[in-house]
């Protein structure tokens, strides 16, 4: 329990359940929407599906993940076709 502290006392943190979870579905949501892309040869639909797999990496906040997730999200949606 004190290598807990002493690592927040350095600013590492483990992530929250919540944020595991959001990075697995998001992920997962991108991995299928790049596949697709590519079978089907929709640029925007395989460059979205590479963002839904990488932006988690440069966002640390479980709210924002959640955020800009959905709107890729969204996206996907509105250019499917």
């Amino acid at each position: 329990m004190d290598e807990l502290k002493a690592l927040a006392g350095g600013g590492l943190v483990l992530p929250t359940p919540a944020y595991i979870f959001g990075l697995i579905l998001f992920g997962l949501i991108g991995f299928a929407a790049y596949r697709y892309g590519k079978r089907t040869a929709r640029q925007k639909v395989r460059w979205i599906g590479v963002a839904l797999m990488l932006y988690p990496y440069a966002i640390s906040g479980t709210a924002m993940l959640y955020v800009v997730g959905f709107a890729l999200c969204l996206g996907l949606y509105v250019w499917r076709d």
